[in-house]
């Protein structure tokens, strides 16, 4: 750990001095992971050291990513933050507490920014898990009257932030029969569960099914995955874990495609980068209090869940913004390659706009929901606008089969019909292969083969269609979003304007149920939140770079 020292590279907007801690490179946070031994499995093979694993590089390449960028003086701005109401430290843009409408955009740029590069940051889920277990924490003081919690978490936070760790989140349960309650299941272990508790802490079973990034994290923060009764208290704990705990067993998939073949020096995408998930069991897990957020506090696992699930469907916008701009960037390659201008051909143009406007009308979701942005009632914490993230994020996941569907109409069928790349290095079919696969005189053919080989490998692949897989239930389900926006949508300020209209003379009736989603504010110019809030960094020309 080195000395806080002010940085002029990373002045704050304000002009105030700024204190930087140690921001780890991707070259260090390689090196951290040789510090921890966990129990890890990958295709039935146990892997003896995650760093140095073949079938996990391209994930550790892709987080490695993140740190890498906070250095870089160009983006350092945007992938990092001034923590100013805790620390005053600048930290990692990924374990920042939002504490204004400016913090929501940049962290939604700097998601963006991150999967352009590797296709999947996955570290931002760090950054939803942390702001939710933080206005929790507040959530339950101010319901006892203490400041326990709000203490424990502050605690570990600065830890975190100050050792720039990578968390990996252990949210959603393995959950057995899914008509059935936690309590109710033949097998508890379906759900992480309190097994014992004394004076130095509680003892956890359980598993948790999907966890992104799994083997190449520090820690595991571990979450209810839903909204918890009174019999299910049990099931209903919050706390931090490192990876490498005695109890904890990781089986995982490989990350990306590490086993494909090297084409013309330069990986695939997903051998270069990919993301490895993860099923994590619990045996007899010991968890001492000081990482222990909550433990039998049913009453706030909903809440829990619905800000986490706020926070992170707002980062999937930039994540699969970011996606987008890959799609875009090759469609539009393979047109030319193809020896099309579609700015001339509408049969072209048209499908190329349309892939733009999905992209950039999620996108502009997630902004919608960073301007209108409010904070949080009982911390510091800003929380993006429950409607427009929730919107955004049901548009990218029902979406993404289109954008596929788009890229591959741009692209023409030679995307999935050319030969092997073991054929361009065939002295009897390479030379002829390279005449007349070439279309356009100006893009030699090997140029052509590596954009439409990257188009394969991100939507018509077993890595494209984890893409997909990912983008409609990441962060859960369209079904899950439909609810959410219909329970904060101001549907009863929309029967009032109607009535009021009509003069109907029914508009004060709290009876009826259709008029009681109101909310204040939404009607006026800037809404809830003054746009534009001085913090924001400044960016370059919008998804230029």
């Amino acid at each position: 750990m080195t000395a806080a020292t002010p940085d002029p590279i990373l002045a704050h907007p304000s002009g105030l001095p700024v204190l930087t801690d140690h921001l780890m490179t991707g070259s260090d946070y390689r090196e951290s992971l040789r510090r921890y031994r966990p129990v890890v499995y990958v295709d039935g093979q146990l892997i003896d050291s995650v760093v140095d694993a073949p079938s996990l590089q391209p994930g550790v390449n892709a987080l490695g990513v993140t740190y890498d960028f906070a250095h870089d003086p160009a983006m350092a701005p945007l992938m990092t933050a001034v923590q100013s109401s805790t620390s005053g430290k600048r930290i990692s843009r990924m374990l920042h507490i939002n504490e204004s409408a400016g913090d929501l955009l940049n962290k939604l740029e700097a998601v963006r920014l991150l999967c352009q590069e590797t296709g999947c940051a996955q570290r931002y889920l760090a950054h939803d898990a942390l702001n939710a277990i933080g206005q929790v924490s507040a959530r339950i003081d101010d319901a006892r009257g203490s400041t326990e919690h709000r203490a424990r978490f502050a605690q570990y936070l600065q830890r975190v932030q100050d050792e720039d760790l990578a968390i990996g989140i252990a949210m959603t349960d393995a959950k057995g029969d899914r008509s059935r309650k936690p309590h109710q299941q033949a097998n508890p272990d379906t759900y992480v569960h309190i097994v014992e508790r004394n004076a130095k802490g509680i003892v956890i079973s359980g598993t948790k099914a999907i966890v992104t990034g799994a083997p190449y994290m520090h820690e595991f923060l571990v979450m209810p995955g839903r909204h918890m009764g009174p019999e299910d208290a049990a099931f209903a704990v919050c706390c931090a874990v490192p990876v490498d705990a005695k109890g904890i067993t990781i089986v995982a998939r490989p990350a990306g495609r590490p086993g494909h073949k090297v084409e013309h020096g330069a990986p695939l995408f997903s051998r270069r980068y990919g993301q490895s998930t993860g099923v994590v069991i619990f045996d007899q897990v010991f968890v001492p209090w000081e990482r222990v957020f909550f433990a039998d506090e049913w009453e706030h696992s909903g809440t829990l869940t619905y800000h986490y699930a706020t926070h992170h469907r707002h980062s999937c916008i930039g994540a699969r913004a970011g996606f987008g701009d890959l799609l875009i960037g090759a469609g539009a390659l393979m047109c030319e390659a193809n020896g099309f201008d579609p700015g001339e051909m509408s049969s072209l143009r048209d499908p190329m706009v349309e892939l733009i406007k999905i992209t950039e009308g999620f996108f502009a979701c997630g902004v919608a929901a960073s301007v209108y942005g409010a904070p949080d009632e009982y911390s510091d914490t800003f929380m993006p606008e429950p409607v427009f993230s929730n919107i955004g994020k049901l548009l990218l996941a029902t979406q993404i089969y289109d954008m596929h569907r788009l890229a591959h109409e741009v692209s023409g069928g030679l995307i999935v019909a050319l030969p092997g790349p073991d054929e361009d290095h065939n002295p009897a079919t390479a030379a002829t292969l390279a005449e007349v696969l070439r279309a356009n005189p100006a893009v030699p053919y090997d140029k052509r083969i590596e954009v439409a080989r990257f188009v394969e490998d991100l939507t018509a692949s077993y890595q494209g269609g984890w893409y997909s897989v990912i983008s409609l239930h990441g962060g859960g389900s369209p079904a899950a979003m439909k609810q959410e926006i219909w329970r904060h949508y101001p549907v009863g300020n929309k029967v009032d304007l109607v009535e009021r209209l009509l003069d109907r003379g029914v508009l004060h009736d709290e009876t009826r149920v259709i008029t009681q989603n109101r909310q204040p504010g939404r009607c006026c110019d800037t809404g809830c939140t003054v746009p534009g809030q001085a913090v924001m960094v400044p960016l370059p020309k919008p998804h230029s770079r």
